[in-house]
């Protein structure tokens, strides 16, 4: 549900970073960040409380107060588009989880970020997936997600950006099982699923083996439940929008 970037190469504070963040340990990483200063890291560090708003559904003072200071430190468009992505995508997170319907200033944030980061900037693809968010599930237009969900994966691919294609994807594959096209929708899973393993992207596992289940036929759609579910119990619950769908269904 997130698709925030994944920050590659070798800087031993990135890696740590990463680290906990894969697992679902935001605060800690985004402690690892607070002593460092500029405009780049104050944004990384709003987005990883974002995502863990949207993720545990907690911690929104926390997320907005570091999201005020990142806005303060964008200097260049491109960081301040980033930071405007941010904005729309917290808002969105508080509209979608039921805190509050923020879904007027997420758009508005959203054609903000998209007035000021370029076509080419390397934080597009991401904008361009969490308008695909708000137009699936704030607006209800199959359509326009998808235009937007293509150009986020387009986008992706070209900037080297993994851990977006894996959310691309998926949210792909959802549209694909929405019209009923299967080898469509399990080919979409199936690979968001397969980036997820390989960059150890723990936290987002469990949501894309339920998401590929809805996917399959009996028995491995079962399995791939099971599986989900232990690694939910292993995460202490999180995501925890993901309760609802490893529930049991009731008995007929």
């Amino acid at each position: 549900m997130s698709g925030a970037g994944f920050i590659t190469g070798d800087d031993p504070l990135q890696t740590a970073v990463w680290r906990l963040r894969s697992r679902g340990c935001w605060t800690d990483a985004a402690a690892l960040l607070a002593p460092h200063r500029g405009a780049a890291l104050s944004l990384q560090r709003a987005s990883l409380l974002v995502e863990r708003c949207l993720f545990t559904g907690d911690g929104w003072p926390e997320a907005e107060d570091a999201l005020r200071v990142a806005e303060a430190t964008a200097r260049e468009d491109d960081e301040r588009g980033g930071a405007a992505s941010e904005r729309g995508h917290l808002a969105y997170a508080a509209t979608i989880l039921g805190v509050r319907d923020r879904a007027d200033e997420a758009r508005a944030a959203l054609g903000r970020a998209a007035a000021l980061l370029a076509p080419t900037a390397p934080g597009r693809p991401l904008l361009d997936f969490r308008r695909g968010l708000i137009a699936e599930h704030l607006a209800d237009s199959p359509q326009s997600a998808l235009a937007a969900y293509r150009r986020a994966h387009t986008g992706a691919t070209t900037h080297g950006q993994p851990l977006l294609l894996s959310f691309t994807w998926r949210h792909l594959a959802g549209l694909a099982l929405r019209e009923g096209e299967l080898a469509q929708a399990r080919h979409g899973f199936g690979e968001s699923l397969r980036i997820r393993e390989e960059l150890g992207y723990l936290v987002g596992t469990a949501p894309a083996l339920a998401a590929l289940a809805d996917a399959e036929p009996e028995p491995e759609a079962t399995r791939l439940r099971a599986e989900a579910g232990r690694l939910f119990r292993l995460l202490d619950g999180v995501p925890t929008w993901l309760a609802a769908q490893l529930a049991p269904s009731p008995a007929a």
